[in-house]
């Protein structure tokens, strides 16, 4: 009488790798290379590929995809604005950093600047672009940092909260929203640029969303308040696109931080929706008004 000789369990993925360790789902043999460990044992490849398809993704109190604390969404907008900078600098020369206004902090005029600034005359006359350009460009480098510096703070906090597509619906609805205000009531024959029209309506959809969140309003209330002076007290900036950003991004965070739980996606949609269209409506009486 012989005995029958003793099989190794070989891994299901790796027949040339013998193991005793098995899947905790299937009971298939697993080698090192295919362990991921679980909250009890460890799993196949399959197994948790299957579970992360079956499983729902993480939402955040506003229906955003949780995905948004990575801070994406406002990293790659810091940097399609630091590259529009370096293509205004290649465009324009050095003049595009520095030695125009406020004593040579600003940058000079450059032929980008002048192709993309809400320029009233321009947009009367179809060149629609600029509404949505404009919110890219910077007169100079410190323009650019101090703008970028604000959207750092503000923007992977509310991304974060809102999750990436909701944040950039904000985003660039403030700075539309913005640079319709500024073209309906500045002179339309001077031109304006900067992210600052979407970053003050960040500043307003942040007190919002604390609010909404039943959280302190203190960190942002002061900061709200010295940016408003400031905009009224200094020269050259864009009151009106400063506080349509302001106004255009609190009813933006309005829409997306108080829709309903039932049915929040949709609500918010037309909510967002209902604004841009409203935006079009006004830029296009202001057009007929500049043109008749």
């Amino acid at each position: 009488m012989t005995d029958s000789p003793v099989t190794v369990p070989v891994c299901y993925n790796h027949p040339s790798k013998e193991t005793y360790v098995r899947c905790t789902r299937c009971d298939r043999p697993i080698c090192p290379d295919c362990m991921n460990e679980a909250s009890v044992g460890h799993q196949c490849p399959d197994c948790v590929k299957e579970g992360r398809r079956t499983q729902r993704s993480a939402r955040t109190a506003f229906g955003g995809s949780a995905a948004g604390r990575a801070g994406t969404v406002t990293r790659t907008l810091i940097g399609v604005n630091v590259a529009v900078m370096v293509l205004s600098v290649a465009t324009g020369g050095l003049g595009a950093i520095a030695g125009g206004g406020w004593g040579g902090l600003l940058g000079s005029s450059t032929p980008l600047l002048q192709w993309g600034s809400v320029w009233g005359y321009g947009i009367a006359n179809g060149e629609w672009w600029r509404l949505f350009t404009a919110m890219f460009l910077h007169l100079g480098v410190l323009h650019l940092l101090v703008n970028m510096y604000a959207l750092w703070i503000l923007g992977r906090d509310l991304e974060a909260a809102l999750g990436r597509v909701r944040f950039l619906a904000l985003y660039l609805l403030a700075g539309l929203g913005g640079n319709v205000a500024s073209f309906l009531f500045a002179n339309p024959a001077r031109d304006s640029v900067g992210a600052s029209t979407a970053v003050f309506g960040l500043m307003a959809a942040m007190f919002v969303v604390l609010k909404r969140l039943n959280l302190s309003v203190q960190p942002i209330v002061p900061v709200l308040v010295i940016n408003v002076i400031f905009t009224f007290t200094v020269s050259g900036l864009s009151k009106s696109g400063h506080l349509g950003g302001l106004i255009v991004g609190a009813l933006a965070a309005v829409a997306l931080a108080y829709a309903p739980a039932k049915r929040r996606t949709l609500f918010q949609a037309l909510g967002c929706g209902a604004i841009a269209a409203v935006l079009v409506i006004l830029a296009i009486l202001r057009s007929v008004s500049l043109t008749t």
